[in-house]
């Protein structure tokens, strides 16, 4: 195969998009929640990994979460990895990160990106299904009994557990 054939048959392959996010807790056990203004609903802080400029799922948790909310924190371990499909579009594979229990005054400095977020807010754990979308609330609630003390990180597809 020459080089221009497996650049050919490299471009013709299925398009997969890869998201990352951050999971963030203050003291009492509430989770950061972004309000996005180009949708309905709540998020995490995150957003699209850009794989053609080579970033990585981790590097744009953290690049997403300096954007949108102004605090640059590496994030932590793996929590959570989706495989999302989606009506008119390719699947996403999501990858949750553990964005750790921040002090008041780290909330206290975050600066939203006004051209993405209205707004961001801390959560009860019980209020998360009034705020989140079904998959991701099945996500990080996933992802919230791996830091509960479940093994590994968790594996989903369409926000339910694969049985492993």
């Amino acid at each position: 195969m020459t080089t221009s054939d497996y650049a050919t048959y490299i471009a013709g392959l299925p398009r997969v998009l890869a998201a990352a996010a951050a999971l963030f807790r203050d003291e009492e056990g509430r989770l950061l929640l972004v309000e996005p203004n180009y949708r309905e609903g709540w998020a995490l802080p995150g957003g699209t990994v850009e794989s053609d400029e080579g970033e990585s799922p981790r590097q744009a948790a953290r690049r997403e979460t300096a954007e949108e909310i102004g605090l640059d924190i590496a994030p932590g371990r793996l929590l959570a990895v989706d495989w999302a499909r989606g009506a008119g579009r390719p699947p996403i594979v999501a990858y949750l990160y553990d964005g750790g229990v921040l002090a008041r005054e780290r909330f206290d400095a975050i600066e939203i990106q006004e051209d993405e977020l209205l707004s961001w807010r801390l959560v009860e754990r019980d209020a998360l299904p009034d705020f989140l979308p079904d998959r991701l609330l099945h996500r990080v609630l996933a992802a919230l009994e791996v830091l509960d003390g479940g093994p590994g990180a968790a594996e989903l597809e369409d926000g339910v557990p694969v049985p492993g």
